[in-house]
């Protein structure tokens, strides 16, 4: 058998890694359940047309069929698509489930999604998202929309991660402005701004004329509403400026402030009201968010989401909510490109118990059971080696202490410090910090 290779765009972290993606992800969840989320588990597949009917996502979807085809089956297997986002499957749910559950509904969902684009750094096929939705039925206050940078803000900052910078804008805005200048078609006006970022306004202005039908005066006011950036409420008088009137902007307009106001008051500086952010999904239509972590700008969002009112609809009942993701795969693949972030031992072991002889194993393996049992992380060491070589086994793993046992009373040591004291296992405990490995940013050690 050939050497295997790696697959682009799937990653599979190192154990060590994985203890960091682990407490993170505990960290996200304890967050989520602080503001009464609860948890949420879809299927990993979804029928290609309600995958298809929203936003530009025909090329980045994986479908899935049998290797053999089975001419008697069903031809239903043959529609099946990985689901690209939490989002689209989220909403399917509530339609399925609407009776069975209280609204407003708040939900949170941890779990991987597929995408079949051009493999980069902090950007994969295979990549695990951390998502929160409210949704109600028929209508959604707009305060949920301030609420989803809280819980955002709080979730991030309780991890050992650079700052982080929400952008926030109304789509409400955007669509209500593009009205106003004469623009018919403000969803392809709205998909050349979202593009502004990775080809600039010259192009950008190209794109408009193209493909929304925009003037060069449409398109200069296009992007000079684009340009509006602030980190409080003033951004309502620079849009005014523009002299453009429509009642849907001055709807965006208050929407807007209400969450950029909210932030203020929870966390100064987390959100920055900026009009340039459009977000490429079509679902979309009031508020929307993108996030940034301080010093990795260059890479773009590692949270975003909005508001949407039409994705979740049966007959004449509608079901809108807002939603917010954090891409944990793309947040941690960017750390771990910088070694930014480390963690204190490579497993969760406290203590490894020696072992005197082969025939003495079941009297390590009584101690073992006796730290498990008290929430003390131990194994039992591989084999009956001289004590050194079990020494030294602790060292290469990273395990702070090794417990021998001995008839006239068992004794553990701190590898590191050397001191060894006397012990009993159904009293001992390690240093606090000790327990479990810990997680932190690596220029300052775990």
């Amino acid at each position: 058998m050939s050497k295997p290779t790696p697959i682009s765009g799937f990653p599979e972290w190192t154990p060590a890694q994985r203890m960091i993606e682990q407490f993170v992800l505990d960290r996200i969840r304890a967050t989520f359940e602080l503001y009464g989320f609860a948890p949420l588990e879809t299927r990993s597949v979804e029928p290609l047309d309600q995958l298809l009917r929203k936003g530009e996502t025909s090329k980045e979807v994986y479908v899935l069929r049998r290797l053999q085809a089975d001419p008697g089956g069903s031809a239903g297997d043959d529609a099946l698509g990985l689901h690209f986002d939490l989002t689209v499957p989220f909403a399917r749910y509530v339609l399925e489930n609407a009776g069975k559950l209280q609204f407003p509904f708040r939900r949170y969902q941890i779990q991987k999604v597929w995408r079949g684009e051009r493999p980069q750094e902090g950007r994969y096929r295979e990549f695990l998202q951390a998502d929160i939705d409210i949704v109600d039925r028929d209508t959604l206050p707009t305060h949920y929309e301030a609420e989803m940078p809280l819980v955002i803000g709080d979730a991030l900052r309780s991890l050992p991660i650079p700052p982080v910078r929400i952008q926030v804008n109304n789509r409400k805005i955007c669509e209500g402005f593009y009205r106003g200048i004469g623009l018919t078609d403000p969803e392809a006006a709205l998909r050349a701004i979202d593009k502004l970022d990775k080809i600039g306004p010259t192009r950008v202005a190209e794109l408009l004329a193209e493909t929304a039908g925009a003037s060069e005066a449409q398109a200069k006011a296009c992007l000079a509403l684009a340009e509006i950036s602030a980190p409080d409420a003033s951004f309502a008088d620079a849009v005014r400026a523009l002299g453009v009137s429509d009642p849907l902007l001055d709807e965006g307009i208050a929407e807007l402030v209400s969450v950029v106001e909210t932030a203020a008051a929870h966390s100064p500086g987390l959100c920055v009201a900026d009009l340039r952010i459009a977000r490429g999904l079509d679902y979309y239509t009031g508020t929307v968010y993108e996030t940034q972590m301080i010093g990795y700008e260059r890479f773009g969002s590692v949270c975003s989401g909005g508001r949407y009112d039409n994705l979740a609809s049966s007959g004449t009942v509608r079901f809108p909510g807002v939603g917010i993701s954090i891409g944990v795969t793309r947040l941690l693949g960017l750390l771990f490109g910088t070694e930014a972030l480390s963690v204190s031992r490579s497993v969760p072991t406290c203590v490894l118990v020696a072992v005197t002889t082969e025939d003495e194993r079941p009297a390590s393996n009584k101690i073992a059971d006796a730290l498990r049992s008290r929430g003390i992380p131990t194994e039992v060491s591989p084999s009956a080696a001289k004590f050194g070589k079990q020494i030294r086994y602790a060292e290469r793993r990273g395990i702070p202490y090794v417990w021998f046992p001995a008839a006239e009373g068992d004794e553990v040591k701190d590898i590191r410090s050397g001191e060894q004291v006397a012990a009993a296992a159904g009293e001992w405990t390690p240093a606090r910090v000790d327990l479990k490995p810990l997680v932190g940013p690596a220029s300052t050690g775990a």
